[in-house]
């Protein structure tokens, strides 16, 4: 077996010893914010032994009991830039979070916005002789489904399967327990860069925590972002960040697609200091409260005071009008949803029967947003927000909060991956993952 399916297998292990302890933490590191909720879960009798290859279930049996968030330093495109930085942010959250709950935390599930994730179709299956399908023969397709070469320094982050058909009938979820002659199954796998993961492990090892689990931010903000049709139907979910813009496609209750643009909302700030030459806290502060991306006639007279510490009195007493800065805001706006729209057309999204996006993230909140992407992105759009789960802070309610709240739904009820089967060894395709695993056998 590899070093890859045995730390994601540790992974899962330390998820369910924490559960069982009753108490995990949630760890949303961003480019804007960090963000940390501590989880009481209110036993294990609660979760069933196997938790199905099936698609998440919704509110589990957990009520948030601590959170707290920290602007983010040393974070770039989702990315860790400045480890140091980093670390004193996540210790920060992690504390503040902690003493609010009044818990000691040892266990974390985080996720990741960033290392430029591809997505890959994979297919396999096996003859079943007939015979009743058990975990040993889903573990047999998985392992039959070829990993293609992922590149060098990439990793495997999900691989979940999404689809199961047996003979003629396909569109199962779970095939076990069901008879038939051939087993066919199609998984979809999220490959990342290497370093990414591993700056990111490193740090949180740094913080004198353990790893508990790990999943794309765009995955979770799809999780807690979309109502239970839309996961159905088929629908996008782009969650707009302060770094990246994340995307995935959900099809039948599973993501069969993800992937991510490196403009975020920070993009906005940079370009509203550049624009009005003030500095970058201000210039998020004036987008904040003053931002838009659609121009009324009454914006031209609408006048906003940009203040400045320079010294020089004309330049400190300076106002712009709200025109002005629209018009700063918009082609940035505009650019990251041109590029949104490119990735869904790569993803053939036009074919799905379904044509649902919904935009969540903190970016999502800008003003005027609702009626500029149904302009590029397709008639089908609105503001999404995460699902209420019990004990969430009203301020933790938010757009800003839908990768931590997805992130919640995630451990308390993930959906099974190839790592949760017994694979045989023998049948493992260890070969087209050799590459892939290197780090882990460095880190585990």
């Amino acid at each position: 077996m590899t070093a890859l399916y045995e730390s994601q297998r540790a992974m899962r292990a330390m998820r369910k010893a924490a559960m069982q302890r009753g108490v995990i933490a949630i760890l949303d590191v961003g480019t804007s914010k960090i963000a940390c909720l501590v989880l009481r879960f209110d036993g294990p009798e609660q979760f069933r032994d196997s938790d199905g290859v099936g698609p998440m279930a919704g509110q589990s049996s957990f009520r948030v009991i601590g959170a707290a968030t920290t602007r983010s330093r040393g974070v770039r495109f989702g990315e860790i830039d400045a480890m140091h930085e980093t670390e004193r942010g996540i210790r920060t959250a992690v504390q503040a979070a902690q003493k609010m709950a009044n818990v000691r935390v040892d266990h974390v599930i985080a996720c990741i916005a960033g290392g430029q994730p591809r997505s890959y179709g994979l297919e396999g299956a096996i003859d079943l002789e007939g015979q009743m399908i058990s975990e040993q023969e889903v573990g047999r397709v998985l392992a039959a489904c070829e990993a293609p070469p992922l590149g060098h320094g990439r990793e495997v982050l999900h691989a979940q399967p999404v689809n199961f058909a047996i003979d003629h009938r396909t569109g199962l979820s779970d095939p076990r327990g069901q008879l038939g002659t051939r087993l066919h199954c199609d998984m979809h796998l999220l490959s990342v860069d290497g370093t990414v993961i591993q700056n990111l492990l490193y740090c949180i090892k740094r913080c004198d925590l353990e790893l508990a689990g790990l999943a794309s931010s765009s995955y979770v903000s799809a999780v807690s972002s979309l109502v239970e049709d839309e996961q159905e139907l088929g629908a996008a979910c782009i969650d707009m960040g302060g770094g990246a813009t994340g995307l995935s496609i959900f099809m039948k209750k599973h993501m069969i697609y993800a992937d991510s643009v490196r403009l975020g909302g920070d993009h906005v700030t940079s370009d509203i200091s550049k624009g009005l030459q003030v500095p970058l806290a201000m210039a998020e502060r004036i987008k904040t409260v003053h931002g838009g991306v659609v121009a009324t006639s009454r914006d031209d007279s609408e006048l906003i005071e940009v203040g400045g510490e320079t010294g020089d009195w004309e330049l400190d007493r300076r106002t712009v009008s709200r025109a002005e800065l629209i018009g700063i805001m918009r082609p940035r706006v505009e650019e990251i949803l041109e590029e949104v729209r490119a990735r869904l057309d790569a993803a053939n999204f036009e074919y799905l029967p379904s044509q649902q996006i919904v935009l969540t993230g903190g970016a999502s909140q800008i003003p005027g947003l609702d009626g500029l992407a149904p302009k590029i992105l397709g008639q089908q759009v609105r503001i999404g927000r995460p699902l209420r789960v019990q004990g969430l802070p009203q301020a933790a309610t938010g757009a800003a909060f839908a990768s931590a709240v997805g992130l919640c739904l995630f451990a308390a009820n993930p959906q099974d991956e190839w790592w949760d089967f017994e694979i045989p060894a023998d049948r493992y395709p260890t070969r087209s993952l050799r590459r892939a695993v290197k780090w882990f056998k460095d880190n585990w």
